[in-house]
């Protein structure tokens, strides 16, 4: 089983430490592309309209002007900097040492600077989403999608992909359909469902959790899948076909 999450919006710097060391991030073969990604972001957020040329807020100065540094920035494990809704509810930081180690084999990022990461991958923070245009490399989406593709193709082969990644970063990289199941969440009301939107983040998130530490083998076809997730919530598995995922739903009561 591999769980792939989309990294969080916000990010916690490392206070101090080494920085990036290119060779020790997961899928070496997406260095090249990393550091043009890098480069083209360190050139836009050196601009006098950085913030709108990346689509932030003033309150983000700081976070885009960390940007032009990256090389030199200290680095942390992704499960330290990625920070937000979803990775409050994974909680790594309350899982047992066996559990972390399952975190770390299972649980896939895929970054519009990185492309894809492992989650003990040592990373600085940074501020970009997969949304971005850069100069000379274009719509991130676009970008990553024939790397990823190649670079994780022997990664994923026989394993059930539990996708919690948000529409704009599942553009990325659409995995083998008959082994992916995408999360969905909802909430029922007098029997009508609406999508939530915060409130998926949060449950995915649990999701994840609930995957890592649960006893017993980890799920291997979407159907185990189904019941695990029952163990903790209402849920529903739609079959996917030959090129749409699986789904399933999460229930939430509202």
């Amino acid at each position: 089983m591999l769980i792939l999450l989309p990294p969080s919006e916000g990010k916690t710097p490392a206070a101090k430490g080494p920085a990036v060391e290119w060779d020790s991030l997961s899928f070496p073969e997406l260095n090249s592309y990393r550091t043009k990604v890098l480069d083209a972001l360190g050139l836009v957020s050196a601009h006098e309209d950085a913030l709108a040329l990346l689509g932030v807020g003033a309150s983000l100065r700081d976070d885009v002007e960390r940007n032009t540094r990256l090389h030199a920035e200290p680095a942390a494990p992704a499960h330290q900097v990625y920070s937000g809704v979803l990775y409050d509810a994974l909680g790594y930081k309350t899982l047992t040492p066996a559990q972390r180690r399952k975190a770390t084999e299972s649980i896939l990022v895929i970054s519009a600077l990185w492309g894809a990461i492992g989650f003990g991958d040592r990373v600085p923070a940074y501020r970009l989403s997969m949304a971005t245009a850069l100069p000379d490399v274009g719509r991130l989406a676009s970008f990553w999608k024939p790397q990823l593709t190649q670079a994780l193709a022997s990664q994923v082969e026989g394993e059930l992909l539990v996708d919690c990644r948000s529409s704009t970063y599942a553009a990325a990289w659409a995995p083998p359909a008959a082994q992916t199941v995408s999360v969905n969440v909802f909430s029922e009301s007098n029997g009508k469902r609406t999508v939530v939107s915060h409130f998926a983040k949060h449950t995915r998130g649990e999701l994840a959790r609930h995957l890592l530490s649960r006893r017993g083998k980890a799920p291997a076809t979407p159907g185990q899948l189904l019941k695990a997730a029952s163990e903790v919530w209402t849920a529903e598995l739609t079959e996917g076909t030959a090129r749409k995922p699986h789904s399933l739903s999460i229930i939430l009561p509202n």
